[in-house]
C-alpha cells in the first residue's frame, strides 16, 4: 500500500497543479503567455522525472541529456557565472601585467545590510564619476588660493613619496570667501587636476526626515569615498550642516547627531591613508562649530576678484572683436570695485541684453510672426549699453569684506615669504 502511494504521489501533484493553474486562469491569463509547455515539461521532468545517476556515471551521461538541462533558466545562470568568471580573470590579468589602473571598481562597495546599500543608491546622484573638466586656467586671479590648494591635495597626490609622517595631507579643507567668488570652481579644478571621483554634496544630501537616517548617509558617504579613493567630497554651504552646536535652543537632536556623525568620519580620515579629502565651501566661516574649523586644517580665503583679474574677466566676456565698440577695459576695471565674478558676468550679461532688447522691440511691434530662418541679427554693443549695465547690477558680496580679512587673519592659512615673516 506504501508503494502505490508513492508511484501515485507525482500523479496527485500533477492533477493538483492542473487544477491551481484552472483556478487561477481567469483572473491571470497572461501567465500563460509567461509559462511555456516546454517550461512545464522541463519543470515535471526536473522534479519528478528520471532516475538520478550515480555520481561515477555524470560525466558519461552529461551530453546525453544536456537538451533537458539546458533550459533557458540554467543557461542565463551559467551565462552570468561565466561573465562572472571572465571579469574576474581580465582583473587577474590586469594586476599582472602591471595595469591597475585599468581595473574599473563597482559602483558600490559591499555592505552589511540591504538598508546601507538602499542609502548608498541614494548618493550615487551626487557622485560625477570621471572628471568634472574645470582647468585652472579658466579661473581668473586667485593665485595664493590656487597655490594652497595645489599644497593640500595636487601635490600629495601626484608625489605621494614626500608626504609622509608629519608631511601627511590635509584631509580637511576650508574654502571661505564671499558668495561668487569661485569655491565651487575651484573644488572641481583640484578634482580635475588629481583625476579624483568627485561627490558634490549639500544639506538635501544627508538630511533625511527618517530618524536615523541622516547619520547613516554620512557614514555611507564616506565608506563610498573610500571606495571610489582616490575622491575628494565637497560639502557646499557647509555652514547650514554643522553650525555652532549649542547656540539655538531649537537645535534638534537628529541636527546634533548628524553634527556628531560628521566630526567623527572626518576625524577617521586623519587616522588613515586613504586618499579622501573633504573640501568645504562657505560664505559665513564664522558660523562654523569650533570642533569643525579644528578638522579643516587648510583654511583658504577666496577673495574678491583683484583689478588684474577682473580686466581678463571683462576680455573674455566681452571681446571687442564682437562687436564694433572698443570696450573700454579700464573704465569697466575702476567702476566694478567690489564687485564678485558672479557679478561682473552678470554686468557682461546685462550689456549683452540691451542689444537683443532694442530688436525684440522691433519684432514685437509687427503684427505678424516673422519665421525663424528670416530673423535678423541683433544689433553691436553700444557703450551706453555698458553704462546701463553698471547701473542696474550692483554688488552683492562686498558688505562683509572686512569681516573675512578678520576671519583670515585669525584662522586663515597663508603663505608669508621670508621677508613678510
Amino acid at each position: 500500500m506504501a508503494s502505490l502511494a508513492r508511484a501515485c504521489s507525482p500523479l496527485l501533484c500533477a492533477l493538483l497543479l492542473v487544477g491551481w493553474f484552472r483556478e487561477i486562469s481567469g483572473l491571470f491569463p497572461a501567465i500563460f503567455f509567461c509559462c511555456s509547455p516546454q517550461d512545464l515539461k522541463g519543470f515535471w521532468e526536473s522534479r519528478f522525472g528520471g532516475k538520478k545517476e550515480p555520481e561515477h556515471n555524470g560525466h558519461a551521461n552529461g551530453e546525453a541529456d544536456g537538451s533537458v538541462r539546458k533550459r533557458t533558466s540554467d543557461l542565463a545562470v551559467y551565462e552570468q557565472f561565466e561573465q562572472q568568471a571572465r571579469q574576474t580573470e581580465a582583473r587577474a590579468a590586469a594586476i599582472r601585467d602591471g595595469n591597475a589602473d585599468a581595473i574599473q571598481k563597482p559602483l558600490l562597495p559591499s555592505f552589511e545590510s540591504a538598508e546601507m546599500r538602499n542609502l548608498a543608491e541614494t548618493l550615487l546622484r551626487d557622485i560625477i564619476r570621471g572628471s568634472p573638466d574645470v582647468k585652472w586656467e579658466s579661473i581668473k586671479g586667485l593665485e595664493n588660493a590656487k597655490r594652497l590648494l595645489k599644497e593640500a591635495v595636487v601635490m600629495p597626490i601626484k608625489y605621494p613619496k614626500y608626504f609622509t609622517g608629519l608631511l601627511s595631507p590635509w584631509k580637511g579643507i576650508l574654502l571661505f570667501g564671499p558668495p561668487g567668488t569661485g569655491k565651487t570652481m575651484l573644488a572641481k579644478a583640484v578634482a580635475t587636476e588629481c583625476k579624483t571621483t568627485f561627490f558634490n554634496i549639500s544639506a538635501s544630501s544627508i538630511v533625511s526626515k527618517w530618524r536615523g537616517d541622516s547619520e547613516k548617509l554620512v557614514k555611507v558617504l564616506f565608506e563610498l569615498a573610500r571606495h571610489h579613493a582616490p575622491s575628494t567630497i565637497f560639502l557646499d554651504e557647509i555652514d547650514a550642516i554643522i553650525s555652532q552646536r549649542g547656540e539655538a535652543r531649537s537645535e534638534h537632536e537628529a541636527s546634533r547627531r548628524l553634527k556628531t556623525e560628521l566630526l567623527i568620519q572626518m576625524d577617521g580620515l586623519t587616522k588613515t591613508n586613504d586618499l579622501v579629502f573633504v573640501l568645504a565651501a562657505t560664505n559665513l566661516p564664522w558660523e562654523l562649530d569650533a570642533a569643525m574649523l579644528r578638522r579643516l586644517e587648510k583654511r583658504i580665503l577666496v577673495p574678491l576678484p583683484e583689478a588684474e583679474a577682473r580686466h581678463a574677466m571683462f576680455e573674455e566676456l566681452l571681446p571687442s572683436t564682437t562687436s564694433k565698440l572698443e570696450v573700454p577695459y579700464d573704465t569697466l576695471v575702476e567702476k566694478t570695485e567690489g564687485y564678485s565674478g558672479s557679478d561682473i558676468r552678470l554686468v557682461c550679461k546685462e550689456a549683452a541684453m540691451q542689444p537683443l532688447r532694442r530688436l525684440m522691440s522691433v519684432l514685437e511691434a509687427r503684427d505678424e510672426l516673422v519665421p525663424e530662418e528670416e530673423l535678423p541679427e541683433v544689433g553691436p554693443l553700444r557703450a551706453q549699453d555698458i553704462e546701463v549695465a553698471l547701473r542696474n547690477t550692483r554688488p552683492s558680496a562686498h558688505l562683509h569684506a572686512h569681516r573675512y580679512e578678520k576671519f583670515n587673519q585669525d584662522y586663515g592659512s597663508q603663505i608669508l615669504s621670508q621677508e613678510q615673516a
